[in-house]
């Protein structure tokens, strides 16, 4: 999950890298999630081959760290694109244009949501709720939030997002 307004960075998967997030915090209090978090941070996505060695470091079944990647929709199995715009769907937003705004982003990149560009450049996300109703419709673009978007300014954001 993005969090800064920078890119994500991708990174290849490497079992020892991750092996090396799961021991850093194993210990915590609660350690699955920092474990996700730090794993999805290092390489913009869960793989799948961090399912069984986070199951075998927590004493979990595997059914039951897949649930909790598959219960959060900030988690990814799959890895993102380059940029990735994040577009508020709740219902403060689709009271503004929301629905709107993403058929045109889905035009405009080629695209459903939940879906990446086929030159890996755009993940396109849904969310439901970036805290900003007040200036719906909302979205964040590589964790930078936007209000008040409208089709042709988020058109614009996506292609400065993609140059």
């Amino acid at each position: 999950m993005p969090t800064t307004g920078h890119a994500v960075a991708v990174r290849p998967w490497d079992d020892a890298a991750a092996q090396t997030i799961i021991a850093a915090r194993q210990a915590l209090e609660g350690s699955l999630l920092p474990i996700l978090h730090g794993i999805q941070e290092a390489f913009g996505y869960i793989d799948a081959r961090a399912v069984p060695m986070i199951a075998e470091a927590l004493n979990l079944s595997r059914a039951d760290v897949h649930g909790v990647i598959s219960f959060y929709h900030d988690f990814r199995s799959e890895p993102t694109g380059r940029h990735v715009i994040r577009l508020c769907r709740a219902e403060a937003c689709q009271a503004m244009g929301s629905d709107r705004l993403a058929a045109e982003l889905e035009r405009a990149l080629g695209i459903k949501i939940g879906g990446t560009t086929p030159d890996g450049r755009v993940t396109l996300e849904a969310t439901y709720c970036l805290g900003n109703c007040a200036l719906s419709p909302a979205a964040m673009i590589d964790g930078k939030l936007h209000g008040r978007i409208d089709a042709p300014r988020a058109i614009g954001l996506v292609r400065g997002a993609r140059s």
